[in-house]
């Protein structure tokens, strides 16, 4: 169990390495390119195997116990350790985000994007890989830090060189909100670490460990400066607007990873560093949090909205990342109520908007590819998509991600959602339920938001726009009349359809991720008990 978690950190490391090699005789196949594809996916193949194989070994009688541990003296000066390990809040992310990369790699394999060498783009996928299974992984306040930042560099670079128009402005804007959201966020970390002595966080989740020394005031500062950082990468509104930019910008992978996985870092550190290690500065500014969650749900859905409607000129890419905002605010929300019911509920949100928002971004990826553009009145005009008939597989697969995305019960999208607004509904001892029961209220809205942006979405790609009576046989424009477009590739089934399954799985058997959230939620809020 050990050697399989240092392993899946390291091991997308070493293979980015070899990536920049050159290919072995008897290795390269048709050409270099293709040889160093392959090598993508066979890497990030054996990750997720690995993964997989930690899930299985998972001691699931104790989710709450750090399992898999690694802990090694790195700088004894400053107290700073390689501690590894995952529990039942962090393992569900680090399966999630070896899947996701594992799956953009056999994409990749068979759609590439325009731009450079594959030999660069397959070494910053691997070592993006590596800076996100690290970041769930690690279990000290610098190791954590340093891998927060590891992702930065290689996904500016894969927008920036791989992106669509506008990728140079957007990888800018990505990088720069990240970082400076970032240097105050390390001040928060060195704030805790010297005032409690470690920057263990097994020990600072205790309340009779070095937690102990963190006045209420030291809480709140961290508190603080930790959050802005993590809330940049959440994105929490008003900190969210790189995010539009970089999503439309990116290649189809990049806003995979970019969704699936990089905006849960942030959720992730509020729910590992600010919630058990400054829980009384977080209770302070817990009403705040969910204030601006509430906010991000009824804007992000307004956004969409806007974008949606005929003459816009709104891209659908920019749509689900704006719809990215609005579900990341259910996440806040929940955190935000400090109960159980809340964090399980922004935990199990965290993971559906993973496998919903990937699938779709896919998606949207694949009609790209198809018709040239993702410009939605393009896609809705005369002879625009019609999926339903020109492409009845890749169509259901479009609704179906628009229904789960809006929160359908019985898909994954429903449970999240839900519980967040339930902690919403009761929060935590000494949270003003008048002003959770208003934000639960505007949440509520959001869903209803999120249902009519989403299904205008399917009535404008999948069903087309009206149909005219032609006037002559070379006037015959409309969808029914429109050729017909390839339906889903071999490659396109491969990719996606883990997602679909995860997603119906996650919706019917919500048990399954809960029973692993729950006692180490518990244990967190019990201070370590």
């Amino acid at each position: 169990m050990q050697i399989l978690l240092a392993g899946s950190v390291v091991l997308p490391l070493v293979g980015a390495l070899a990536a920049l090699l050159p290919a072995p005789p008897g290795l390269k196949g048709k050409n270099p390119d293709q040889a160093v594809l392959r090598h993508g996916v066979t890497v990030t193949g054996v990750v997720f195997a690995a993964t997989l194989a930690l899930a299985v070994g998972f001691d699931h009688g104790h989710p709450a116990r750090m399992q898999a541990t690694t802990d090694v003296s790195w700088i004894p000066a400053l107290g700073i350790r390689i501690h590894l390990g995952v529990d039942g809040i962090s393992l569900p992310l680090v399966v999630l985000t070896a899947l996701l990369t594992f799956l953009c790699a056999v994409y990749s394999y068979f759609k590439m994007p325009t731009g450079p060498s594959p030999k660069a783009f397959v070494a910053l996928l691997l070592v993006l890989e590596s800076g996100t299974l690290a970041t769930f992984a690690v279990l000290d306040l610098m190791l954590f830090f340093l891998a927060f930042e590891m992702v930065l560099i290689p996904m500016y670079f894969l927008i920036a060189r791989w992106g669509g128009a506008g990728r140079q402005a957007a990888a800018w804007k990505f990088i720069l909100y990240t970082l400076l959201g970032s240097v105050v966020m390390l001040l928060g970390l060195l704030l805790i670490g010297l005032k409690s002595g470690t920057f263990d966080m097994v020990a600072l989740a205790t309340d009779n460990g070095p937690k102990a020394q963190l006045s209420h005031t030291v809480q709140l500062v961290a508190v603080l400066a930790v959050g802005i950082g993590l809330a940049v990468k959440s994105p929490m509104w008003p900190l969210h607007s790189w995010l539009p930019d970089a999503h439309t910008a990116a290649p189809t992978v990049g806003s995979v990873l970019l969704a699936g996985v990089l905006l849960k870092m942030g959720t992730y550190g509020f729910v590992r560093i600010a919630l058990p290690i400054t829980p009384d500065g977080l209770h302070a500014v817990a009403p705040y949090l969910a204030a601006l969650g509430a906010v991000g749900i009824v804007y992000g859905s307004l956004a969409c909205l806007a974008l949606v409607r005929t003459g816009a000129k709104g891209d659908l890419k920019r749509l689900i990342a704006y719809s990215s905002v609005g579900h990341m605010g259910f996440v806040l929300l929940g955190i935000a109520s400090m109960t159980p019911t809340g964090i399980n509920g922004a935990l199990f949100a965290n993971i559906a908007h993973g496998l919903i928002t990937g699938l779709l971004f896919f998606l949207v990826g694949g009609l790209k590819d198809r018709l040239g553009s993702t410009d939605l009145d393009t896609l809705a005009g005369i002879t625009g998509a019609a999926l339903y008939g020109r492409a009845p597989r890749f169509g259901g697969l479009l609704a179906f991600g628009a229904v789960a995305s809006l929160g359908l019960p019985g898909l994954a999208g429903f449970w999240g959602e839900m519980l967040a607004m339930f902690g919403a509904f009761h929060p935590a001892a000494g949270l003003s339920r008048p002003a959770f029961l208003t934000f639960m209220a505007l949440a509520g809205l959001g869903t209803l938001l999120t249902a009519a942006y989403l299904l205008l979405v399917v009535r404008r790609i999948c069903m087309g726009g009206t149909l005219k009576a032609p006037t002559s046989p070379t006037d015959a424009g409309g969808p029914a009349t429109a050729p017909a477009l390839p339906d889903l590739a071999g490659y396109e089934y491969a990719a996606w359809s883990p997602l679909v399954v995860l997603t119906v799985l996650a919706g019917l058997w919500p048990a399954a991720l809960l029973g692993l959230t729950n006692p180490a939620v518990q244990q967190l809020l019990g201070g370590g008990k």
